[in-house]
């Protein structure tokens, strides 16, 4: 920037006949700038405003984002370099990370509203339980799914037979459902349901987690364990050797919830209710479960300690029990999978003896879209097109490069002798 003394003498030095290029060499200035003054491009006393092509891009740009939140930048440069934009991707990319914000895209905030404090992170532990009563028809051990806050504390556990990904997202559900809400982020171990040998998590655990909205975060194979979890853990193991080894398994599983609620008042904290939870949805996610039993004597076919009757016929035979956990009802099938019978599903240990059918039998079932995809974001893989007011936006840059005018500049001749004030 000039002072009002260089401007008078670059003025002085003009009138005299002196070219730019010894008017800078004499002032020491660049021969670019000593031009601009002399064309009145820059005022005395007024620091120049870098020129940012992108500026006038800027409301198209603004009704992409709007209109796509997962638009990918390299697509949204590709579009203003055919408008005319003619910055490189990166300069582009930081102009856009100055001046523009992405929206928030409802599906991929799904209830993460104004918290407040801090979500919480949902800590995920298998705990094998050995020797189960007969009763519980899951071999030779059980196991059971403990769920623990890490910041308040607070922990609830699910008994289920085995460890496989359909009894592992059911046994995830009621611990969430237990603990009121899920967290931001589930921890978890190595386990085989949850990832590869390699450490990786699997696509089908992935899809889970989107469905109740966390991320998942796999801990080291190899360090020390937490002492808070070893100390969950000897609770419930001495739970178990003295108390449930003679209960049913929903009697038993009335006992571990309460023996956790009191848990919740050792480990209470004055800052406990400053972490919040975020919101599950209204139906667990559609796992199905699929587990082989043979019809008995009486035509009895034992799931989940209930008893489902089954017509005479059928007796000794080796059939399907199929339940998705979003429904009320489960089917008997054949081996091969066609349906015997359908039943309303008896509550978990509860006794029963079902002998109704809730509906006709099928020996097809029409195929149901998961409702997760229906509640997760699948934006950003394909672009979208580009909506009614981007068209318009991008037809007014173009009329504008086609009628730019021209705008004459001042002769130095013209410039008087005072600068202007600022």
């Amino acid at each position: 920037m000039l002072s009002s003394e260089e401007y008078k003498e670059i003025c002085a030095l003009r009138r005299q006949g002196w070219s730019v290029s010894a008017i800078a060499h004499r002032l020491g200035r660049d021969r670019k700038t000593v031009r601009a003054y002399l064309k009145g491009e820059r005022t005395v006393g007024v620091r120049a405003v870098p020129h940012n092509e992108f500026f006038r891009f800027i409301p198209y740009c603004q009704q992409r984002l709007d209109d796509d939140p997962h638009l990918r930048a390299n697509v949204l440069h590709s579009e203003i370099v055919e408008l005319g934009y003619g910055g490189a991707y990166s300069t582009f990319t930081r102009a856009l990370r100055r001046h523009l914000t992405r929206p928030c895209c409802e599906l991929c905030h799904r209830g993460r509203g104004p918290t407040c404090g801090t979500v919480e992170d949902v800590q995920f532990d298998w705990v094998q339980l050995p020797a189960p009563p007969a009763e519980w028809d899951c071999g030779r051990q059980a196991y059971l799914l403990m769920g623990s806050l890490t910041r308040s504390g607070r922990w609830r556990a699910a008994l289920t037979a085995t460890n496989d990904l359909p009894h592992c997202v059911e046994a995830v559900d009621q611990v969430l459902r237990r603990l009121g809400g899920t967290g931001e982020r589930w921890l978890f171990d190595r386990t085989p349901p949850v990832c590869s040998p390699a450490g990786k998590v699997t696509a089908a655990f992935q899809e889970i987690a989107n469905y109740y909205a966390a991320s998942i975060a796999i801990r080291p194979q190899m360090g020390p364990s937490i002492p808070a979890t070893r100390a969950r853990r000897s609770v419930v193991l001495h739970w178990w050797d003295t108390t449930a080894d003679d209960l049913g398994v929903q009697t038993a599983q009335d006992s571990l919830d309460r023996l956790a609620e009191r848990s919740d008042g050792w480990r209470r904290r004055a800052d406990c209710d400053a972490w919040a939870l975020l919101p599950l949805p209204s139906k667990p996610f559609p796992a199905r479960i699929c587990v082989q039993r043979r019809v008995d004597l009486h035509g009895l076919v034992p799931f989940e300690g209930n008893f489902y009757l089954l017509p005479a016929g059928l007796v000794g035979s080796e059939v399907g029990i199929r339940w998705r956990l979003d429904e009320p009802h489960l089917s008997i099938t054949t081996t091969h999978g066609a349906v015997i019978a359908c039943f309303l599903r008896a509550p978990r240990g509860a006794g029963r003896t079902i002998a109704g059918r809730s509906g006709p039998i099928t020996l097809e079932r029409p195929t149901r879209t998961s409702s997760a995809k229906a509640q997760t974001c699948t934006a950003g893989r394909i672009p979208r097109p580009r909506s009614r007011a981007a068209l318009d936006q991008a037809q007014a840059l173009s009329r504008r490069d086609d009628e730019q005018p021209t705008r004459p500049l001042p002769r130095a001749e013209d410039q008087e002798a005072d600068p202007p004030r600022s």
